[in-house]
């Protein structure tokens, strides 16, 4: 029988965070004189009253914490924080149905960007500020998450920083709260650098402070339905840019070049992979957009940069609608889509170190054919892969295409049209935000979309999160037989 105790106890403590986080939009709503204030007033003492009493009722030592009981806690947290967190949008001047105001606040808490909120260049402040905080208490979340739950669980791929000595138990830093503490005021920091560089590119404070909240945690929210492009600025583009980027690396390296190991970013595969790998799109898309005369050549380079940066790492900001750019762009967005940052980041999608760890598989197996008498080891960062990474990534990639293919085929089923259907599926399962098509690309929102479809997202949304073992695990008999 499974202890639920210390997850009703831990949950407690992250509703505890979302209630005391709701009172900063409450003070925000309260200094401009906006009825919602009221709204947050009320919702936060209420998230504030469960938090406390599922921490206190459950509230003792507990000697183990089994793989079974972090599989749960992994779920039920990331399932009861935008259940509390959705509350606002439903009782804000918006007045969104439950259904809208779960898939925005799952949307945020996964970090994915996808919204259904139309007229936000118009909306309270505290709810503009309200989103991005949720993405951003996502994105710390997903980080010690990777870190300090999902190598137990061996579905992270963070266990692959123990090939290069990344002990994280005791090397990097004694113990793991001490560790994700350590991530947790990097993340911050960066946060405010990212504020400060902003406000100075040309946002407003306000703007500034949204942003940077969502650009860090690689979300994709924005405080106007123009998204980025709505402040049209070469600066601003390249600024957030380069924070994407910042978002999508490993923090451990950062944890590493604090401590004088300043070499560990150039000698990291991963981030040497995803750096050629920005370059290359970049390169590729720009020469299209400015063959075709679409933009002149610098409009073309600011342009290309800053979407195929957005998708790639899984942020979902937009300039402009990259739909209108021809075919090649939109098959290269579609399958970048799936692509996410490095393990260890913020971002999302199918993580870089899966595509490493299946070339060198397959490049050990054409050597195989080659020579058939040989012996050839996959290798990552110049040692040999475990058999348990190699599973694992073979296990995630099969079940991640199933999954995709069967959340396609249900969107279908709702009444959504091809483009809308697959595309809304990557989408949600990479946690991207826009998707394709003229109803939920970059231009549109999932407003229109039918309830069912949203529910449906939003499961993918979480499936895609919490790299899907931790969710379709709970659904084996076996799993509660333990």
């Amino acid at each position: 029988m499974v202890d639920f105790r210390p997850i009703w106890m831990i949950s407690g403590v992250f509703l505890l965070i979302i209630g005391f986080g709701m009172l900063l939009p409450l003070v925000v709503d309260l200094a401009v004189g906006n009825p919602d204030w009221q709204v947050f007033a009320l919702i936060s003492g209420i998230v504030v009253f469960f938090g406390a009493s599922l921490y206190l009722s459950n509230r003792q030592k507990y000697d183990e914490f089994s793989v079974q009981q972090a599989f749960l806690l992994t779920f039920v947290s990331w399932l009861l924080m935008p259940a509390f967190g959705a509350l606002p949008f439903v009782f804000s001047e918006l007045s969104l149905s439950y259904t809208d105001a779960y898939f925005e606040a799952m949307s945020g808490i996964s970090t994915t960007g996808s919204t259904v909120i139309t007229g936000l260049d118009g909306a309270p402040p505290g709810i503009l500020l309200w989103r991005a905080m949720l993405q951003w208490f996502g994105g710390v979340g997903i980080i010690v998450m990777a870190v300090a739950v999902l190598p137990i669980l061996q579905i992270g791929g963070m266990q692959l920083f123990k090939i290069e000595s990344f002990d994280m138990s005791d090397k990097l830093l004694p113990r793991a709260t001490q560790l994700a503490s350590a991530l947790s005021l990097l993340y911050v920091a960066l946060t405010i650098i990212c504020a400060a560089t902003l406000w100075f590119a040309g946002m407003s404070p306000f703007e500034a402070i949204c942003h940077a909240f969502t650009t860090i945690a690689t979300g994709g929210f924005s405080t106007s339905d123009g998204s980025i492009g709505h402040f049209d600025s070469a600066l601003i583009d390249y600024t957030v840019t380069i924070f994407m980027i910042v978002g999508s690396l490993p923090f451990l390296l950062y944890l590493r070049l604090l401590r004088g190991q300043r070499n560990g970013f150039y000698h990291d595969s991963q981030v040497r992979w995803f750096m050629s790998l920005v370059v290359i799109l970049i390169a590729l898309v720009t020469i299209w957009v400015w063959t075709n005369g679409i933009y002149n050549f610098e409009d073309a380079l600011r342009y290309t940069t800053f979407n195929v940066v957005s998708i790639l790492t899984g942020t979902g900001y937009a300039t402009t609608d990259y739909t209108a750019w021809g075919t090649m762009p939109i098959i290269i967005f579609f399958f970048i889509m799936f692509i996410g940052g490095c393990a260890g980041s913020t971002s999302c999608g199918i993580k870089i170190f899966r595509f490493q760890v299946l070339s060198s598989m397959c490049a050990a197996h054409f050597k195989k054919l080659l020579r058939p008498n040989g012996i050839f080891i996959p290798r990552y960062n110049g040692g040999p892969i475990d058999d348990s990474v190699t599973g694992s990534v073979l296990s995630y990639l099969f079940l991640f295409v199933v999954c995709y293919v069967f959340l396609a085929l249900c969107l279908a089923l709702t009444g959504l049209d091809f483009v809308t259907a697959v595309s809304g599926a990557a989408t949600a399962m990479a946690n991207v935000g826009p998707a394709l098509g003229p109803v939920i690309g970059p231009s549109g929102t999932f407003q229109e979309l039918p309830d069912v479809s949203k529910w449906l997202l939003t499961f993918g949304m979480l499936l895609g999160r919490l790299e899907l073992f931790a969710v379709l695990v709970l659904f084996s008999p076996k799993f509660w037989a333990r």
